[in-house]
């Protein structure tokens, strides 16, 4: 271990200006080489990084004395890791090996700025170094800089070229990504894949076949690739054709072809070609198990999983996602437990499913138990038990933890805490959780979008609708619900109208079930009851649902539009869905009105339909255990404490605050 964070700590302190001539002509690579350090490091992901840091207390190495420098004949290799394509200078540039291993190493653990600077550094530089961070700025989606380091290059290699076609195709700038590929000098098998897979994955077929038929050579990674294409594109049959047509197939192929089939529901094709496999691996009979249990054949998986002739850590996870995703939380226990040995992803999946089963209890003990075991949870886990939470409290609990670890401004555990903040009525809370995240994505300002309308705040939540639009975001569907709601609380009635007919005209959604609820609760609000029945008789059929004609039914309650109401109610009964609220609603519009008739047969209805109205209750939790009040409750354990504290403490405050009857409150 010392001698890993040596590396670093080292070369860092090599590359100080203060103390690089000290180093001279004895550069770090005599350091790398006996130990083949660099390709452990470098499948370190950022956080093994901060570990070596915080576990080492090895201060800056001192000045070596003078010594012979030891040439590096080859880069370091394991059999875990395939060639490095690092050229080593002996003559001029003798330190240049150890630089390019460094920036390397922080480019694999995503710490461009470090790369960065220790490449801007250097005093000499060539081509590989230099193509190396062109493909670092290209998979951290840096491509204005990355194209600006290429621009720069004296010699532009192969891998340079490539890196900045492929960067162009990532960003979706395949025009551009296309002209570069045609300017290429020379061009090897991974350029033309790379252009091919580009066109695919924008969704260019025609011209990414085209391409790859004019390769003058094609190995199974652009055959495969050119298959994966047509796969993303939910092109199964033509990905099928190609892979009859390959020369040669791979595992890769097999897998991908197999997972084509299990993703388009073609289970049936799937078996069969898994069958046909010469040879399989984990990965084989993993996609197996995971698309048969997808597809609904939660059986048919575990058959698969109890042939596989040698279980992976993955396979298994992939049975308890599996068994959890259809509800069924006891089998996958009990695979959990039988487990040779879990990692983190098996203790989130386990958690994760008992959250998303409403299994909380369970998922606090299992979440415990990891926490005793000394596992670490990370982003996952705690965006799980978030889920579990019942009270600001419990939240608060684990956003301590969170912030702990080091993950509160996480992205997505940060819209957790924003959505679970908001759901608990600690509604500042929710917008501290969402001003910490570093990065906020669409999600995030949907969430909080959405917790400021749930709490009647509109104002609040289009102000943030307003910042979200500035800060670039295109809002989606769930985003104009909470906005539709935001202009309902208010009372905004031209500026709702106005969100409402963007999201088709403006933004080109289809208007869901949840859009016309808002318009039509907007309208309803302001007392145009008329015009929210010209919503729903313009809307389609199939969208007209409880919730709905329920708010326009709940709008004819309130500006006494009787006949309307006898039309909606009409609607509502013929659903069969509607809860005992809905029919309580009519039939109390109807007594408002006089009309027993209809509240009798509305009261009939609700009996032949077996349709019991539920009390209303409240909920509140001491201790870590639920207590349930109805109305006029007296079967609480401790109703009497309650109702005398009710009396004594609560009733002489309400009354100074209201004017309505005491005695009703409280029953004798």
């Amino acid at each position: 271990m010392q001698i890993y964070v040596k590396v670093i700590f080292g070369f860092e302190n090599m590359m100080n200006p203060c103390c690089r001539g000290n180093y001279g002509k004895a550069p770090l690579s005599p350091l790398l080489r006996p130990c083949s350090l660099l390709p452990l490091l470098l499948l370190r992901p950022p956080h093994h990084l901060s570990l070596l840091r915080s576990l080492s207390s090895h201060p800056p190495l001192p000045p070596p004395p003078p010594q012979t420098p030891i040439p590096v004949q080859m880069p370091v290799q394991s059999r875990n890791t395939p060639r490095t394509p690092y050229v080593f200078d002996e003559t001029p540039q003798r330190d240049l090996f150890s630089c390019s291993a460094v920036i390397n190493l922080h480019l694999k653990n995503g710490d461009l700025a470090r790369a960065e600077s220790l490449f801007r550094r250097l005093p000499v530089r060539n081509v590989v170094v230099e193509s190396m961070m062109v493909d670092g700025y290209v998979k951290a989606g840096e491509i204005e800089a990355a194209k600006r380091l290429f621009d720069e290059m004296g010699e532009r290699n192969v891998v340079a070229w490539t890196c900045m076609v492929s960067g162009y195709c990532s960003a979706g700038r395949v025009e551009e990504a296309r002209r570069l590929f045609d300017e290429m000098p020379a061009r090897n098998v991974v350029s033309w894949t790379t252009m091919v897979l580009g066109y695919a994955r924008n969704g260019r077929l025609s011209d990414a076949r085209e391409l790859f038929d004019r390769m003058p050579e094609r190995n199974v990674v652009a055959w495969t690739a050119m298959i994966k294409g047509y796969v993303e594109n939910g092109e199964t049959e033509w990905a099928r054709k190609l892979f009859d047509q390959m020369p040669h197939r791979n595992l890769y192929s097999w897998n991908v072809m197999i997972s084509a089939y299990l993703g388009s529901k073609q289970v049936k094709e799937a078996i069969e070609l898994f069958e046909e496999m010469p040879y399989r691996n984990a990965v084989s009979w993993t996609t197996m198990v995971s698309g048969l249990a997808q597809n609904g054949f939660i059986g048919k998986a575990r058959e698969f999983f109890d042939l596989m002739p040698k279980k992976d850590t993955a396979a298994w996870n992939a049975m308890i996602t599996a068994y959890t995703n259809e509800g069924l939380v006891n089998e996958a226990r009990e695979l959990f437990n039988i487990m040779p040995k879990q990692n983190l992803v098996t203790w989130n999946a386990m958690i994760d499913g008992y959250a998303k089963n409403e299994c909380k209890e369970e998922a606090s003990r299992l979440f415990s138990v990891m926490l005793h075991a000394s596992l670490r949870p990370n982003e996952t886990t705690l965006t799980s038990i978030l889920m579990t939470c019942r009270s600001a409290i419990e939240i608060g609990q684990i956003h301590g933890l969170a912030s702990k670890i080091g993950f509160q401004s996480e992205t997505s555990l940060g819209n957790a805490l924003v959505t679970m903040y908001s759901r608990s009525g600690d509604l500042s809370s929710s917008w501290l959780a969402f001003k910490r995240l570093n990065c906020k994505d669409l999600f995030s300002w949907t969430s909080i979008i959405l917790s400021f309308a749930d709490h009647g705040c509109g104002n609040y939540a289009l102000q943030v609708f307003a910042q979200m639009l500035r800060q670039g975001f295109k809002p989606d569907e769930i985003t104009f619900v909470g906005v539709l709601s935001a202009c309902s609380h208010v009372g905004l009635v031209e500026k709702g109208k106005k969100i409402f007919e963007a999201i088709n005209g403006t933004y080109g959604l289809e208007p869901m079930a949840q859009h016309y609820t808002g318009i039509v609760d907007l309208l309803g609000r302001a007392g145009l009851v008329e015009e929210a029945k010209k919503v729903v008789d313009t809307m389609p059929v199939k969208m007209q649902d409880e919730a709905v004609l329920g708010a326009l039914l709940g709008a004819c309650k309130v500006h006494n539009e009787i006949e309307v109401a006898r039309e909606v109610g009409e609607k509502l009964i013929g659903l069969g869905s509607l809860g005992s609220g809905g029919y309580t609603l009519l039939a109390n519009l109807y007594a408002s009105h006089g009309n027993w008739n209809d509240v009798a047969r509305v009261r009939r209805t609700m009996k032949e339909r077996n349709v019991k109205k539920v009390a209303g209750y409240s909920c509140v939790e001491v201790k870590m255990e639920n207590h349930v009040f109805f109305a006029r409750d007296q079967m609480h354990q401790q109703a009497k404490e309650v109702y005398e504290m009710l009396k004594e403490m609560l009733l002489p405050q309400m009354k100074d605050l209201g004017s309505f009857e005491l005695d009703q409150l409280v029953p004798d």
